[in-house]
């Protein structure tokens, strides 16, 4: 059940990454609409690649899910080769985007600049940023976490105005969390979105902490998002794997959200 002495709304948003065609991707969120139809109580959003987006986009019209993506480049419009602008993910349809996940910083080098130009380019299209922060096992194991998600935080979302810091997303994921199967404890991911927020709340306002949503990813599954989701500062889960299961996602949404 979901954590009745939380204001903010829950939110499950599921991360594809690079996984399903078309086809699959169209059987899916079909499915989806249908079980989870009667979910009023959280925010559902499916982050597909960017070749089903359109497709995805006409068949959650009018439901309870929203559409967000994987990523976006920093300008509009322009020769840049390979790149999709947040114009063109509203015009799709898009509400969220993904930024700074620790795939795209490990495999294509990004940094907390690059995300925060992302971030700003993403605000002025009227998308919803979900940025994600979070530290390495090395990182961990060195009693680093609190220095690195504070400087990916501060570096992340700095030069945010009174308005735009209402309409942004945190997700945290131990990177050493990520598609391994092991999970923070829900302690472990507590701690640092309680630092999380009290940072932010340093960074711009206590009013703007109160009501920016914090996410938990790594390796969330039916069976642990319950002990997650009832931690005070855990606002729902970015999930990943288990995203692609329609019943793994469908029980994950219930969890938190009936």
């Amino acid at each position: 059940m979901m954590a009745l002495h939380k204001k903010r709304k829950t939110i499950i948003a599921g991360n594809w990454k690079m996984n399903k065609t078309i086809k699959e991707s169209v059987e899916f969120v079909t499915k989806l609409k249908n079980l989870a139809s009667t979910v009023s109580q959280c925010e559902i959003i499916v982050c597909p690649p960017f070749t089903v987006l359109y497709p995805v986009a006409q068949i959650i019209v009018g439901t309870n899910i929203h559409l967000g993506a994987q990523d976006t480049f920093w300008e509009q419009k322009g020769a840049y080769t390979g790149e999709v602008s947040p114009v063109m993910l509203c015009e799709i349809g898009c509400e969220y985007v993904i930024l700074g996940h620790s795939e795209r910083r490990q495999y294509f080098s990004e940094t907390n600049e690059m995300v925060n130009r992302k971030m700003q380019a993403a605000l002025s299209a009227g998308l919803t940023p979900i940025v994600c922060v979070g530290e390495t096992l090395d990182e961990r194991e060195r009693n680093k976490t609190f220095d690195v998600v504070e400087r990916q935080v501060r570096e992340c979302l700095r030069g945010l105005d009174e308005v735009s810091a209402d309409k942004i997303i945190i997700a945290y994921e131990p990177v050493w969390a990520i598609g391994t199967g092991k999970n923070a404890t829900p302690e472990q991911a507590q701690e640092v979105q309680s630092f999380i927020r009290k940072l932010y709340s340093e960074m711009y306002s206590e009013e703007a902490a109160s009501r920016v949503p914090i996410l938990y990813g790594g390796s969330i599954n039916p069976d642990n998002i319950s002990s997650l989701i009832r931690q005070p500062d855990i606002d729902g889960g970015l999930v990943g794997g288990a995203s692609l299961d329609i019943e793994a996602f469908v029980k994950i949404i219930r969890s938190c959200c009936d």
